[in-house]
């Protein structure tokens, strides 16, 4: 039967060889291809995809010729599941087994959980400064900012992939919608013309001023792309123009639209957080007569209007701020020593992996114990 074959093929020991063997080479190939496409786009295409695609350089073709971290992962799972039914149950003395299968299981688990929830992000902090957002490493955003009312500022954000998809892009908040007639994942821009350069297309803002070129993506750790938009802003009385939007940018571009009036920037996406952080005191102390570090230390003063929380809080290295679902760690500095960056990490399954290890090794221990006693047992009668 169909059922029965189904059964025998997921509780194979055979499909668990296999798994491991695939997972082997997926880490081995992964790391081979950092080289040419990056930490980031490996662990996008390699780990966190159910399958993986090759195309000859420059052809718009691709096609399967791997199984991902995902498709892997999840097979073993099932077959780890359906394996300790069909050959352990649930009885007393498979205690051990079921630690050591259930703490594999939430090793997996807690993998994918970290992969689809966690984010990772940057806050840079002058002495004196607060902030009460971080910043995205490698992300960006459209930031379309009412600024109408001094006392409120309201702001609409769209997300570089809704941007990459050159659509029109409507928000309740907005009396225009948005066009996006260009976006360039990686740019360069330049205030006189240059070989390799084209003539802003935009009409409004600082269109007239600048030069524009698209760059090949780059996928390097040290590195990361600069995008640039040129979008069109519609209502229903016609076009109000298109502008040009990058990170290129320090300042936004304001647009007036009837008694109301908005900031255009394209910046790192911001998480905003309920509490804000000061930076009191940056340290970088080094061992007496050297230049080598000895430790790196800020001084924050957190606040929190919700639960009236004040207080300063040290954040060095190893020794993180934990607050609010968030670990603040501190990354790096300023040159001048006057402003810290600090990493900031949302992670809601970061416990899993120490609860996994806990069951696996209770499993392995729980049965080391009681082959032990058994043999021991077994010598004394004898």
């Amino acid at each position: 039967m169909l059922l029965d074959r189904l059964i025998a093929f997921f509780t194979s020991l055979k499909l668990t060889v296999v798994c491991l063997t695939l997972a082997m080479l997926l880490v081995f190939f992964g790391t081979l291809a950092q080289v040419d496409l990056g930490l980031y786009r490996v662990q996008t295409e390699f780990f966190r995809s159910f399958v993986i695609f090759w195309g000859p350089k420059g052809a718009d073709w691709k096609i399967p010729v791997f199984p991902g971290g995902y498709l892997i992962g999840g097979i073993l799972i099932i077959n780890l599941v359906a394996a300790h039914f069909k050959r352990f149950g649930l009885s007393k003395s498979q205690i051990p087994t079921v630690l050591t299968h259930g703490g594999l299981i939430l090793l997996l688990l807690g993998q994918l959980g970290t992969d689809m929830l966690s984010t990772e992000s940057s806050m840079h902090l002058r002495v004196g400064e607060t902030r009460n957002y971080s910043e995205s490493d490698r992300l960006t955003e459209l930031a379309v900012a009412d600024v109408s009312d001094p006392a409120q500022e309201k702001v609409v954000t769209i997300p570089d992939s809704l941007l990459a998809q050159q659509a029109t892009i409507s928000h309740p908040e907005l009396p225009f919608t948005i066009h996006v007639k260009r976006f360039l994942h990686n740019s360069k821009l330049s205030g006189k013309a240059e070989p390799g350069f084209e003539k802003s297309p935009a009409t409004q803002g600082v269109s007239g001023r600048i030069w524009l070129k698209a760059e090949p993506n780059v996928t390097k750790m040290d590195s990361r792309n600069v995008p640039t938009a040129i979008i069109e802003l519609q209502t229903p009385q016609g076009s109000l123009g298109s502008w040009l939007v990058s990170e290129y940018l320090n300042e936004p571009q304001p647009v007036t639209v009837g008694n109301r009036t908005f900031n255009l920037a394209l910046r790192l996406r911001r998480y905003y957080k309920p509490f804000s952080l000061q930076l009191a005191d940056f340290r970088h102390d080094v061992y007496p007569g050297t230049d080598i570090p000895k430790n790196f230390s800020s001084r924050v003063r957190l606040r929190h209007a919700g639960t009236g929380e004040d207080r300063e809080v040290l954040i060095y290295m190893n020794n993180p701020l934990r607050y609010g679902g968030l670990t603040f760690y501190q990354a790096s500095f300023d040159n001048d020593n006057k402003g810290s960056i600090l990493q900031v990490v949302r992670n809601p399954s970061w416990l899993t992996p120490y609860f996994a290890c806990l069951l696996v090794s209770a499993g392995l221990t729980i049965q080391f114990l009681s082959h032990l006693l058994n043999f021991l047992k077994k010598r004394k009668a004898a």
